[in-house]
């Protein structure tokens, strides 16, 4: 009666597209959640970068609910149009307002540079944008057999995110399924943390990090406090391969922070550096949507602090000033730290810096998100501490500059935010779907929930 089929993020973290079908004795009639892109080793598994086809039906798709706007979550869109997807596209206010700025990123690197026909494109989105605010249902179909209805709920990972709660109801029978999207790990910078759902018949979950937990936020702060310092000390460059929507804006939040806190000359001496135009616009419209954000931000701001927009702050757009900067920085001595895409480095112009600052070790590199397996972020992570290479654009780099991961600040839940999550739902769902992990991470949160839960649970192949 009510079927779960999934057309990604099974088999690694990426490609994020889940399907509920509703059948009654007439045509079924169904709904996507999330139509993301392939990355790292998820490619060429039916659609990639490369090959982007929708290889499933969607002729019973009445519409697109999306979770929120990282490209894993919703790069495939444009495809969906093109493969006759008329339905509109459901998603919370903010990620109305970020969804056209994502995707026209991607169109401008893997689809076209042809400016009117990426404008039609993004009309044709814009025309099917369907915002709907937090907590309140909306109805996607009724045609008196069967009906279904969405409402959105704060899942805390990045503006505007969501999990969503589908109330399906078919020839008398009625169910509560929750898709949890991408779910935020509590106490997180600007947002609010994510609140169980009331009810989850049942539930399909992320498991990115369902086999460990995150630093607190005191701690994760102080190790990334002393990472600044290091380059403090010896001129060198802190690079951060950061995603343009949200680590971005959480890390200038914090360094904010660690700059109003100590101060003084060797701190004012510190240079920040966003060099993303994808950045640069998504920080503007966080601080645009202040209401989105959590007490303690708006407090700061009613203070009169500028968490997102402080004086040792620089944005970089044109790509003339970001090779400037490249190469000032490789040379000089002066300390400073460079958030710039892609988060994974596997494009954009984080590339440029690792290529001429990895073999020097006054510089240090700093991760601060996942990093999936067969991306340059991975095997950086993996060699670099024993002074190993990564390959970029087709060369060898040796890595000289220091490693280091501060896990606490993914955007992420850890697997104990996980089982809470399913914890504070009143009655447990009598099924967990565990999905958008690597095989490790679902094997570690399936024996968490065992231990648990009396419920069944699912890792779905397909």
């Amino acid at each position: 009666m009510f079927q779960i089929l999934h057309h990604g993020a099974t088999s690694g973290v990426t490609g994020s597209c889940h399907e509920l079908t509703l059948s009654g004795t007439g045509s079924p009639s169904g709904i996507l959640i999330d139509c993301g892109l392939f990355q790292g080793q998820d490619e060429g598994r039916g659609a990639s970068a490369d090959d982007l086809a929708i290889d499933f039906s969607i002729d019973h798709i009445r519409a697109l609910v999306v979770t929120h706007v990282h490209i894993d979550h919703v790069g495939r869109i444009p495809y969906l149009l093109a493969a006759g997807f008329e339905g509109p596209i459901i998603c919370s206010e903010p990620s109305a307002i970020m969804l056209p700025e994502i995707l026209e990123d991607a169109l401008k690197i893997g689809f076209t540079r042809d400016r009117d026909l990426i404008e039609r494109v993004l009309n044709l989105i814009r025309f099917r944008l369907v915002p709907v605010p937090y907590g309140e249902w909306h109805e996607v179909l009724d045609d008196g057999e069967c009906s279904l209805s969405v409402r959105l709920q704060r899942a805390g990972h990045i503006l505007g995110s969501a999990y969503v709660e589908c109330d399906a109801r078919c020839d008398g029978l009625e169910e509560r399924i929750v898709f949890s999207g991408d779910l935020g790990a509590p106490h997180a910078p600007l947002l609010p943390a994510p609140e169980s759902p009331e009810r989850a018949d049942r539930l399909v979950i992320e498991s990115t990090y369902g086999d460990k937990d995150h630093e607190d936020r005191e701690t994760r702060r102080y190790r990334l406090k002393a990472v600044l310092e290091h380059a403090l000390e010896d001129g060198g460059t802190v690079m951060v391969p950061a995603f343009s929507i949200g680590r971005t804006q959480e890390l200038l939040y914090e360094i904010e922070s660690l700059i109003h806190e100590f101060g003084g000359e060797l701190w004012n001496d510190l240079e920040i550096i966003v060099d993303s135009p994808l950045a640069a616009e998504f920080t503007r419209i966080y601080g645009d949507l202040k209401p989105y954000w959590d007490a303690e931000a708006t407090e700061l701001v009613r203070q009169g602090r500028h968490p997102l927009s402080f004086e040792q702050l620089t944005v970089i757009n044109s790509h003339n000033d970001h090779l400037n900067a490249v190469d000032y920085l490789a040379r000089s001595h002066r300390p400073c730290v460079v958030l710039a895409g892609s988060g994974m480095c596997a494009g954009g112009r984080i590339v440029n810096y690792l290529k001429a600052m990895l073999g020097d070790p006054r510089n240090d590199v700093l991760f601060v998100g996942y990093q999936a397996a067969g991306t340059p972020g991975r095997d950086i992570l993996k060699h670099g501490p024993r002074g190993g290479w990564v390959e970029l654009d087709g060369e060898r780099f040796d890595i000289r500059a220091q490693i280091h991961q501060v896990g606490g600040y993914s955007a992420h839940a850890g697997q104990s935010d996980l089982l809470r999550f399913v914890e504070g739902i009143p009655l447990p769902p009598r099924e967990i779907r565990i999905v958008h992990g690597d095989e490790g991470a679902k094997q570690a949160l399936k024996r968490c929930f065992q231990s648990a839960f009396d419920t069944d649970i699912i890792i779905p192949t397909e």
